[in-house]
């Protein structure tokens, strides 16, 4: 038990410097830290998971490099945050409401790993596949680096061939 104390208490991200945005949508004060591991956990927390993706524009540099790292078809992409926001809303258009595990969090200097689990239901087309309403669950990782307290650059792996297995069955 006392293992388990000791390793949540590691896990847990320092927050080193903050700063004070003004969110533009309703005025409301919004602290973000500067700390990469704070800024990529509230991004996935927040943004990622579909829960507020207009927040993209406060965690994310105006233009932000996307390297996906696919073997078959590597691709550099380039999003602003609105892009990026309007992805998310993609991935609940095919998805549904869907939940977000941060399975792993680390990081040294400005870069972090994250590694989570993504769970919906097909509700919406996929890659030309009809919607079949069964669950879904997506794995992916990426690596994302935060130049003063904002995401400019990250390399993103899904498991696409084990999406596509449950939506092709």
């Amino acid at each position: 038990m006392a293992y388990r104390k000791d390793r949540a208490e590691c896990e847990r991200p320092r927050i080193l410097t903050a700063r004070l945005l003004t969110d533009q949508r309703n005025g409301e004060a919004v602290e973000v830290a500067h700390d990469p591991l704070a800024v990529v956990g509230e991004f996935l927390r927040v943004v990622r998971s579909g829960v507020d993706p207009s927040r993209a524009g406060q965690l994310m540099a105006p233009v932000v490099t996307a390297h996906q790292v696919q073997a078959e078809d590597p691709a550099v992409v380039t999003r602003t945050p609105q892009q990026y926001a309007e992805h998310v809303q993609e991935m609940i258009d095919a998805y549904g409401t869907f939940e977000l595990r941060v399975d792993e969090l680390f990081g040294s200097g400005d870069k972090v790993y994250a590694r989570w689990t993504q769970q919906g239901h097909h509700i919406g087309q996929v890659n030309g596949m009809a919607p079949t309403g069964r669950p879904v669950v997506e794995v992916a990782s990426a690596v994302y680096r935060v130049v003063d307290g904002l995401i400019c650059e990250y390399w993103i792996q899904i498991d696409r061939w084990g999406l596509h297995a449950q939506l092709a069955t």
